[in-house]
């Protein structure tokens, strides 16, 4: 039997959201966020079965006009009586599924976590190739042949409400700390944590990794390029991250690789200026995209997310960065020490996958990393490893040959602190809060 939401839940909501309304599309709802703050109808199943972590469904928006049940995995560590724990939702991106793994990976983390399917299947059959769910919504991914249906049927608003009713029923659970939340997504996953961000405010920190808004700057364009040009201004009206990532302030770590093939540095970066709140970013040279070790486990997030929702020692945090002739450098603080550091370069023209990246040694100098920019270099940015060899990195900047020495891309030379303060950008957003 589908569990019901908590008592009161629903009563609680409806009082809380005549104060704040949902997001809007220029004055038109795009989510009913009301009705995806309260804890969906679930139910445990017998089918798949993997020790200590839970099969379940639970309802779904309407599609097509009939009920529909998302399928996910559910895991909470074990606790001592009245021991609350912080919680994670994990995101899969195209061709996956919800991830039992990955579930597994959070709660032997001291974590509750929950990781849902939002294409309408279920993990029955081979990588790309799922069982599709009698009760599923629709199929991903992007939804660009289905910018003609009716919106409420279209992908991308089941994909953000499955994510979003996730967050509510994991919130639900007794042993959560309901206002330790977080979320994380890769690729397709990303794209949806970046939506997710700017709408529900009750998540403590995002971690979009390879995904990001601009898609007309990815490489889906061309996806994009098939369409009617009207159809294409639509999808991006409705369903670009750019549009909802203004509202987002939390927190947000962004992974990605300095060569993604689907997700380019430029459009990236685009991305993570637009939310108001503390950004970090973790840009390592040609970084695999995939699912498992690579997009799942980067030691960054688990590092980034315990900082937050722990209290455990933050990644290093840049407070400034700048040019001055053809030496660059970065100013930083750190918990952990930073024990080296490199600048990345290219003379390449344009960024994108086949850009030709090179690493070199960095001074490190009383809390600044200090390099010298070689002839020829067209773009660059700094990574610096702490002794958890973890990586934070500064934005990439488009080197231009001028008196007195220019990057274009980052930070002006004596710009101070607060790197992680974007300006939002087009109409303000409303979000769920807790």
């Amino acid at each position: 039997m589908m569990r019901a939401a908590r008592k009161g839940a629903c009563a609680w909501c409806s009082l809380f959201w005549v104060l704040l309304p949902a997001a809007a599309l220029g004055g038109e709802l795009v989510w009913d966020l009301e009705r995806l703050a309260e804890v969906p109808k679930w139910e445990r199943l017998t089918k798949p079965q993997v020790d200590g972590i839970s099969a379940i469904a639970y309802e779904g928006l309407p599609f097509q006009g009939r009920a529909t049940q998302v399928f996910a995995w559910l895991g909470v560590p074990e606790v001592e009586p009245g021991a609350k724990v912080p919680a994670m939702v994990l995101v899969h991106g195209g061709g996956g599924t919800a991830f039992e793994e990955w579930v597994r990976l959070w709660v032997d983390r001291g974590y509750a976590a929950i990781a849902m399917d939002t294409c309408g299947q279920v993990p029955v059959g081979n990588y790309g190739r799922w069982v599709r769910n009698v009760s599923g919504g629709p199929a991903g991914w992007g939804g660009f042949d289905q910018i003609e249906w009716a919106r409420e049927d279209q992908w991308t608003y089941h994909a953000v409400a499955d994510v979003l009713l996730a967050h509510s029923l994991i919130r639900s659970i007794p042993e959560v700390d309901a206002d330790r939340t977080g979320i994380t997504g890769i690729s397709w996953g990303g794209y949806l944590t970046c939506i997710a961000a700017g709408i529900d405010s009750r998540f403590k920190l995002a971690v979009p990794v390879y995904g990001c808004g601009y898609y007309r700057e990815t490489f889906f364009a061309a996806d994009l390029g098939r369409m009617e040009p009207a159809a294409a201004d639509r999808w991006m009206e409705w369903w670009d991250p750019s549009v909802y990532l203004g509202a987002a302030e939390m927190p947000m770590l962004w992974v990605n690789g300095s060569n993604d093939f689907a997700y380019f540095l430029h459009a990236m970066q685009r991305s993570y200026r637009l939310p108001s709140g503390p950004r970090t970013l973790c840009v390592r040279l040609r970084m695999p995209h995939a699912h498992g070790g690579a997009g799942e486990n980067p030691e960054e997030i688990r590092v980034f997310a315990d900082s937050l929702l722990r209290g455990g020692e933050r990644l290093p945090e840049l407070l400034a960065s700048g040019r001055d002739g053809r030496s660059v450098w970065v100013e930083y603080t750190a918990e952990v020490p930073v024990v080296r550091a490199e600048l990345n370069y290219t003379m390449d023209a344009e960024l994108g996958p086949q850009s030709e990246w090179v690493a070199a040694a960095a001074e490190l100098v009383e809390g600044r990393a200090v390099a010298e920019l070689g002839a020829g270099v067209r773009h660059y940015y700094f990574n610096l490893f702490d002794e958890r060899d973890c990586v934070v990195s500064s934005e990439h900047a488009v080197v231009v040959d001028t008196p007195g020495g220019e990057s274009i891309g980052c930070p002006n030379r004596q710009m101070k602190s607060k790197l992680g303060v974007g300006v939002a950008r087009g109409r303000p957003k409303r979000s769920l809060a807790k």
